[in-house]
C-alpha cells in the first residue's frame, strides 16, 4: 500500500490517518540536552488521552531532565510532525510524532531542546522575522560499529565503481521523500567512504526535526544494508572529518531580509550585522555546533575544517560564507556557518546561532571586510595582521568560552546551559584520563 505525506494540522487529522492506514503504533519522539533521540510507543488507543493531556514519564533517567525528587514529565504530541517511520513494513505501519515535554502542570520544560529552539524562534518572530536553515550532513560509512573500515576509496563527487554506496544513498533518499523530507542533492564527499545528502531549506523547527529523522534514516537504512552509518566528526586519522555546513537566512514578510541590490556585497545592513553577531560570539557558539571531544579533531587546520574566525564569498577557508549572489536568485541570498559537525544537538544549534545573529543585528555590530585570501596559507604573523582570532581547539577551551557567554546563556535558558556544561566538563575529564594508543608507542619505549 502506498502511504501518503501527511500534512496533518490538528489530532483529528492524525487520529483520521492513523485509523485509514492502520497504524500499529506511535513512536513519541524528543531528544535529551545533548541531541539524542528518545522515544516510546504508544497504541492507537491511547491517541485522544496524548493530545489532551500528554503521556506521562519519568525523566529523572534522562540527560539534562529532572532530578528524581522533580521526575515526572510529560510528552505532548505535535501532529504537524505526524509521519508513517519509511523504513518500517507498510504491513501494520508505524508513525512518529516528535513531542513537546511539559511540567505536570502543562507549562513548557526548561530542559526541552526543542523548546530552547521555539522560544528563540519566537523572539525572532517578534522582531518580524522567520529563520529559515538548510544544513549540509556528512557521514561515513563503515563495514560495522567497532572499527572504521570503509566501504571504498572514492573521493569527492566520485562515481561508481569508485563511489560504492550510490544505492545506499540512493534508499535513503527514497526514504526521507516518503517522509517529506526534500533532498537537494547526494554525492560522495572528500574523505574515503564519507557521503552527503544535502536537505532542502526550511524553516528551522522543521529544519531540526528534519534533520534528526535524517539521522535516523540514515542508520536505519545503511544497518539494512549491511553496514553501519555515522556521525562522528573525525573517525579517521589523516582524513575529512565529517561537517555540518549550516545555509541560514531571515525572511520579513515573505522577502529575504539579507539581500539588497544596493548594499556592498548585495547584503543588506542587517545581513552584514547578522554576520557580525555570528564572527563576534562564535567562539561561544563552539561548545553547542561542536559538542564532543572528537569534534576538535576535525577543526585543525589542512583538512577543510574551518577554524579561523574570519567572514568571505568565495574562500572556503573561512568561517563563515556568503555565496555569490545570482540575477534573479535574490531568496537565495544565504550565510554559511562552517564549523558546525553533524553530531551535535541540532535544536541548541539553530537556536544558538539565531541567537549570535540576531544579537550583532540588535546591537548594531559592525562587520569587518572580508578574507578573500587562502586563510590556511596565512602564517601567525599575516593572520594577526588581517586581525583572524582562531576558534577554540579542544572541548576544554571550548566549555571555557561558553560558560563566560551571555548571549548563548540566554538562548539555551539557565537549565540546559548549567546542564549542557556540567556534561561537557565531565566528558573532559573523562577524556583527559585516558591513556592513548598513541602515547603507548610514542612514549613508553624511550620514558
Amino acid at each position: 500500500m502506498d502511504v501518503p505525506v501527511f500534512n496533518c494540522k490538528n489530532p483529528d487529522d492524525v487520529i483520521k490517518a492513523v485509523k485509514e492506514y492502520d497504524v500499529s503504533f506511535i513512536q513519541f519522539w524528543f531528544v535529551d540536552v545533548l541531541g539524542t533521540l528518545k522515544s516510546f510507543q504508544v497504541t492507537p488507543s491511547e491517541l485522544d488521552a496524548a493530545f489532551d493531556e500528554g503521556m506521562g514519564f519519568d525523566g529523572s533517567s534522562i540527560e539534562g531532565f529532572s532530578r528524581i525528587h522533580e521526575s515526572d514529565m510529560v510528552a505532548i504530541p505535535d501532529p504537524s510532525t505526524f509521519q508513517m517511520v519509511s523504513w518500517r513494513p507498510s504491513d501494520k505501519p508505524v508513525a512518529r510524532m516528535f513531542c513537546d515535554i511539559k511540567n505536570p502542570d502543562l507549562t513548557p520544560y526548561e530542559g526541552d531542546s526543542r523548546y530552547v529552539l521555539k522560544r528563540v524562534l519566537k523572539r525572532a518572530s517578534e522582531k518580524g522575522y522567520d529563520f529559515f536553515v538548510g544544513p549540509e550532513l556528512e557521514f561515513f560509512l563503515f563495514e560495522d560499529s567497532t572499527a572504521p573500515k570503509g566501504l571504498d576509496v572514492g573521493g569527492y563527487f566520485d562515481a561508481p565503481p569508485l563511489d560504492r554506496a550510490n544505492d545506499i544513498r540512493r534508499d535513503i533518499i527514497f526514504a526521507l521523500n516518503k517522509m517529506g523530507i526534500q533532498v537537494e542533492y547526494s554525492h560522495h564527499e572528500v574523505a574515503p567512504s564519507q557521503h552527503e545528502i544535502d536537505l532542502r531549506y526550511q524553516e528551522a523547527l522543521k529544519m531540526a526535526d528534519q534533520a534528526i529523522t535524517y539521522r535516523v534514516i540514515v542508520k536505519e537504512v545503511a544497518r539494512k544494508h549491511g553496514c553501519y552509518a555515522t556521525f562522528m566528526p573525525k573517525p579517521l586519522f589523516g582524513e575529512n572529518g565529517s561537517g555540518m555546513h549550516v545555509h541560514q537566512s531571515l525572511f520579513k514578510n515573505g522577502k529575504n531580509v539579507f539581500f539588497d541590490a544596493q548594499g556592498e556585497f548585495s547584503l543588506s545592513s542587517e545581513g552584514k550585522k547578522y554576520i557580525a553577531g555570528l564572527l563576534k560570539h562564535a567562539k561561544e557558539l563552539t561548545a553547542v555546533c561542536n559538542q564532543w571531544v572528537n569534534s576538535y579533531k576535525r577543526l585543525v587546520p589542512g583538512y577543510e575544517a574551518p577554524v579561523y574566525v574570519a567572514w568571505a564569498r568565495r574562500n572556503r577557508s573561512s568561517l563563515v560564507r556568503v555565496p555569490m549572489y545570482k540575477p534573479g536568485k535574490e531568496e537565495a541570498t544565504r550565510v554559511e556557518l562552517r564549523s558546525p559537525d553533524p553530531a551535535c544537538n541540532l535544536y541548541l544549534a539553530f537556536a544558538s546561532m539565531l541567537a549570535a545573529g540576531l544579537e550583532g543585528i540588535q546591537s548594531g555590530y559592525s562587520l569587518p571586510d572580508p578574507v578573500e585570501e587562502d586563510i590556511f596559507e596565512m602564517n601567525v604573523q599575516e593572520r594577526a595582521r588581517y586581525g583572524i582570532d582562531s576558534l577554540p581547539g579542544s572541548l576544554h577551551e571550548a566549555v571555557h568560552e561558553l560558560s563566560r557567554s551571555t548571549v548563548i546563556r540566554e538562548a539555551l535558558g539557565d537549565h540546559i546551559f548549567n546542564k549542557f556544561l556540567e556534561n561537557k566538563i565531565i566528558e573532559w575529564d573523562n577524556y583527559r584520563i585516558q591513556i592513548t594508543e598513541y602515547e603507548m608507542k610514542k612514549y613508553l619505549p624511550v620514558l
